[in-house]
């Protein structure tokens, strides 16, 4: 039995339990899931202010997870925060629910749209198409103009307006699938997929086989040039944790 730890990187246990069952239902039978979240830091991550608060939760929780012999991490954030830091401190490979989704949409479409929150994480997504060399791939990036809190407050507002957003792509963009640009839909994909007829990526559960993959192939982030181990430093303060081995 392997165990792989998805880590919300956010506040929220409603939404981290949403994430660990998408995970759960994507794993292979001899796959553990531990989802986890930091106790400390913000609700929801919505901008670059709440991406660089959750960053050391996110490390904190890697760490964690190293000392307890998880085989693989995953960022469940579509910002990804934290990924390169992240990858520099495990010992298993680490993937990020964006990168993850994006690489699974170029495989089964040429051009993939992605629906998200709120409109001024769309400059973040702009952002790590850039970074991860999927732009020219991208035909379109839509907003529901909601919280991402909004997902897991019962009301299924969020849920009819990410269909409709996906609805909306499909007809402006004329991709040929869908990339879910939040951690808290990842329990739509299955069957907006039914209802739509076309692809729909949830990036925890994409991520979730990537690192499946990379396991089953041993194979593990490069600890030569940048992402090697991080230099021995004495740490201060609350950073005392990662002076620890």
């Amino acid at each position: 039995m392997r165990c792989i730890q998805v880590i919300n990187p956010n506040t929220s246990q409603a939404m981290t339990e949403t994430i660990g069952a998408a995970a759960r239902a994507a794993a292979a039978p001899d796959t553990d899931i531990l989802a986890v979240c930091p106790a400390e830091g913000a609700p929801s991550i919505e901008g670059h202010f709440d991406e660089a608060i959750a960053t050391i939760g996110v490390l904190e929780q890697v760490k964690a997870g190293r000392e307890q012999g998880v085989a693989g991490h995953i960022i469940a954030c579509f910002g990804d925060p934290g990924l390169l830091a992240a990858r520099e401190l495990a010992r298993g490979p680490v993937v990020g629910i964006a990168e993850a989704a994006m690489h699974m949409a170029t495989m089964v479409a040429t051009r993939f749209s992605v629906v998200t929150t709120l409109p001024r994480t769309l400059v973040i997504a702009r952002h790590l198409l850039r970074q991860y060399g999927f732009s020219d791939h991208c035909a379109g990036l839509h907003a529901i103009d909601l919280p991402v809190l909004a997902l897991e407050d019962g009301s299924g507002l969020a849920q009819r307006k990410v269909y409709e957003g996906c609805v909306n792509a499909l007809k402006q963009d004329g991709c040929g699938a869908i990339v879910l640009g939040c951690g808290g839909m990842a329990d739509l994909a299955r069957n907006l997929t039914r209802e739509l007829g076309v692809p729909v990526i949830d990036g925890v559960s994409a991520a979730v086989k990537m690192v499946e993959s990379l396991v089953a192939l041993e194979l593990s982030t490069s600890k030569q040039g940048d992402l090697a181990w991080p230099r021995l430093k004495p740490l201060s303060g609350r950073f005392q944790f990662f002076n620890q081995e």
